[in-house]
């Protein structure tokens, strides 16, 4: 890594002292150089009224503050506390975005679902690698690269394809918003399991928690 703990104490210190600019730094520093993330540069949403819009310019933007700026270049996993704050200096301001199918993919349910699968995945003992809450009620299982691909031929083997499930695969092409960045105009992201140094790098595999979060959808579903 690029970095130590200690230094992103350090740099926590000062983000508080210096403002939102240094507040995403310290986010870029920590998924780079902690949790071994690649990081890009993303749009924010700018609400006037009911107005939504979006901060890349394009008056019909599909997704208002939720896709990468197209002209800003990735910080590498494992960029030093240097490179972390010189690359976000051209870009005061954006969304700090993970791209989805390098370091890991995701498993997205309801946030009511996804709080039920967490208690039972935590009884059972099994691992467990970060869980985010988007502001409007989604949580993101991260997983083992390849996840998204292999999500129907999973179902099958396990008896769920042909059921209706609120349960979807982002993959290659994809980005999570980094809590605690705002997601397009919404509110922040959060964290409902943070990172960790021992499954951040190393995300479980989907089989794993895949049949707890097929069996809990359901079960929501059918209620």
């Amino acid at each position: 890594m690029g970095f130590t703990i200690g230094g992103i104490r350090d740099l926590r210190t000062s983000s508080r002292r210096r403002g939102r600019t240094s507040d995403d730094v310290t986010v870029v520093a920590e998924c780079t150089g902690l949790w071994g993330w690649d990081v890009v540069p993303g749009a924010r949403a700018v609400r006037a009224g009911q107005q939504v819009s979006c901060s890349c310019g394009a008056g019909d933007c599909p997704s208002p503050g939720a896709h990468p700026l197209p002209f800003a270049p990735a910080v590498p996993a494992g960029a030093t506390l240097d490179e972390a704050a010189t690359a976000w200096s051209r870009v005061p301001g954006a969304a700090v975005l993970l791209p989805v199918g390098r370091s890991f993919d995701a498993l997205e349910v309801s946030e009511a679902a996804g709080r039920h699968a967490l208690a039972r995945l935590e009884r059972m003992g099994l691992p467990l690698g970060p869980v985010a809450l988007t502001p409007h009620g989604r949580a993101l299982f991260f997983v083992a690269p390849g996840a998204a691909a292999e999500l129907p031929q999973l179902l099958y083997r396990m008896g769920w394809d042909d059921a209706r499930l609120d349960l979807h695969g982002l993959g290659i092409g994809d980005h999570v918003t980094a809590p605690p960045s705002d997601f397009a105009g919404l509110g922040p992201m959060r964290w409902l399991r943070p990172p960790a140094l021992d499954t951040a790098y190393r995300p479980p595999e989907a089989r794993l928690l895949l049949g707890t979060l097929a069996y809990v959808c359901h079960r929501s579903g059918a209620a």
